[in-house]
């Protein structure tokens, strides 16, 4: 057993893109306090590294995404090492600086989705399964779902979701505005990969200025929206002019 194989979260940074896979596959990455641990020290270190990484992927070994909250975890008495510590984590994913991408294959169930749709960004499998199992379990969700998710697909559908339980697929995701795309599942890694390097390409200063303006004037009315962009933005990045010599000489 490699020493990689005792953590729960693996990290791989590459050409400016990090990605963490969630690394308890014969659980089907089931969401353990202890995960979250993890998950919440590498988001912490990675937003301090925003000069060095520019796009993150959350992803999970083997054939699941997640299956959501460990069951089991909470059974045995497993307890977060603070209050509201998943929902922090899940707010803190939408205030970081990089755009995030959820790469969803297979069970996407309940707090995996919470978590999924806390991300900027979703490719998933064409058959991947997205569920929220709050009502089957007699749970209350606590970790954003009741707002993201109508958030994300509007109320009329959030309420299907959330009423019957029912699951949706990858393809139907897309459709319905869950996802962003779905693809083949032995195409996934590929296309996110590639998708992730589409955005690692443009400059990463508009990436976290567009990110946190778009995060911003969500408490604004339009007018005070349009107005507060012109006047608070940060101007361009430093490269600008060498982006623009370098496209026209394509």
């Amino acid at each position: 057993m490699s020493s990689s194989d005792n953590h729960l979260v693996l990290r791989n940074d590459h050409d400016g893109i990090s990605t963490l896979a969630f690394n308890r596959p014969d659980a089907l990455n089931a969401l353990s306090p202890s995960l979250f641990a993890e998950l919440e020290a590498h988001l912490d270190d990675l937003a301090k590294s925003q000069e060095e990484i520019g796009v993150i992927v959350l992803t999970g070994r083997g054939r699941s995404f997640s299956a959501g909250n460990d069951l089991k975890a909470i059974e045995r008495g497993e307890r977060a090492t603070r209050a509201h510590q998943q929902a922090e984590l899940l707010d803190f994913i939408e205030t970081m600086p990089q755009p995030v991408i959820a790469s969803v294959r297979g069970h996407c169930y309940t707090g995996a989705l919470e978590l999924a749709i806390a991300c900027d960004l979703l490719i998933c499998a064409d058959d991947a399964k997205f569920c929220d199992t709050h009502g089957k379990w007699g749970m209350v969700p606590t970790w954003g779902m009741t707002n993201r998710l109508p958030e994300r697909v509007g109320p009329v559908a959030a309420r299907d979701m959330m009423f019957s339980g029912r699951m949706v697929t990858g393809v139907e995701a897309v459709q319905m505005g869950l996802a962003n795309r779905s693809v083949p599942s032995d195409e996934l890694e590929t296309a996110t990969a590639e998708w992730a390097a589409t955005i690692a390409a443009n400059s990463w200063h508009t990436l976290r200025e567009e990110k946190r303006q778009m995060r911003q004037l969500l408490s604004l009315d339009r007018d005070e929206g349009l107005k507060w962009a012109r006047e608070h933005g940060p101007g361009p990045a430093a490269d600008m002019i060498e982006r623009i010599q370098e496209g026209f000489k394509r």
